[in-house]
């Protein structure tokens, strides 16, 4: 009798939210939408993604190069800027420039994808510029063009969407990549309740492992293999080099695992600056729905040995 019961309630449950997560804004051809981070990857799906749909996007590329591309691929409507998100200046002048074109109306969209991962490998491999270089392009640039910008953003009352990981959730490898990706999330949820009486959204993307530049698997093989040649002798005969090969295998499996699936982490973008209700966090990837964000909730000691049982131990464990 009550097995018919609890399966209607919780159909309902989800047409109710499948309903209010389809509802989307009108008039989204009069709204623009700064991306950061355009010349591949991401940014580059989503601002032709969102050019296609008729939005005013305005593309923050790297490179001229990568600007170029980007033009030719879309319609008149995308304009791009150069942006350095490391640079207080670059930032600051991209800032006047998105302010001379939204005008009155404000920005309605920020997406701040900008972002770089090669960086992964044991701590004490890794000297503080190692961790300077990630946590200045991942944290500290997202939080400078967002500062610059909220003006803007206020104004329109609009949507903040900040790129973070399932690594941002569960710290699974040594070096700056997951403490950048933990910053984006604390700065997230602090910007996200101090927006909320202006109503500003604020959304965070933590995606599971996708195929582009930033995690494509021989850059990250270089900087461990720079890494452990930069390491002192101390440091070497501790650990050992078999230690040394089972973390390069274990980075190269790591990196090898990824999804093509773009659009996955697109849609979740569009949707968090479209939709009426966006969700406050999107997971996208079968990977950090089913496994790293499960696994972030367990107690440690569980997560610790899930995460440690095959790793290979210092040389003086082995003995």
């Amino acid at each position: 009798m009550w097995l018919p019961l609890l399966v209607v309630v919780v159909v309902l449950i989800f047409l109710y939210r499948w309903h209010k997560q389809s509802q989307t804004l009108e008039n989204l051809s009069n709204k623009y939408v700064l991306i950061t981070g355009c010349d591949s990857g991401f940014g580059n799906l989503l601002a032709k993604q969102l050019d296609q749909h008729g939005m005013r996007v305005l593309a923050a590329c790297l490179t001229e190069k990568g600007a170029a591309n980007l033009k030719q691929e879309t319609s008149s409507r995308l304009q791009t800027v150069i942006l350095d998100v490391t640079d207080s200046q670059s930032v600051s002048a991209a800032a006047k420039w998105v302010s001379s074109i939204v005008g009155d109306a404000g920005l309605w969209g920020l997406v701040n994808n900008a972002g770089f991962g090669h960086a992964i490998g044991p701590n004490e491999w890794q000297r503080k510029e190692d961790f300077a270089k990630v946590l200045n392009i991942n944290f500290l640039g997202l939080v400078d063009v967002t500062l610059n910008l909220l003006p803007l953003i206020r104004r329109a009352q609009g949507r903040i969407v900040n790129v973070s990981s399932c690594f941002g959730r569960l710290a699974t490898v040594g070096g700056g990549y997951c403490p950048s990706k933990y910053g984006v999330q604390a700065f997230s949820d602090s910007l996200r309740r101090e927006m909320r009486d202006f109503g500003v959204k604020v959304s965070i993307i933590e995606p599971g492992a996708f195929k582009t530049p930033m995690s494509s698997t021989e850059p990250h093989l270089n900087n461990l293999k720079r890494l452990w040649e930069n390491a002192p002798a101390e440091i070497k005969e501790a650990y050992g080099m078999a230690f040394y090969q089972q973390k390069y295998n274990s980075l190269e499996i790591l990196t090898s695992r990824t999804s093509t699936k773009l659009n996955k982490v697109t849609d979740c973008m569009e949707h968090a600056l479209t939709a009426v209700y966006p969700w406050t966090r999107y997971s996208p990837g079968w990977d950090a729905k089913f496994y790293y964000l499960p696994l972030s909730y367990l107690p440690t000691a569980i997560s610790d040995y899930v995460l440690t049982r095959s790793a290979a131990k210092p040389a003086q464990r082995e003995k």
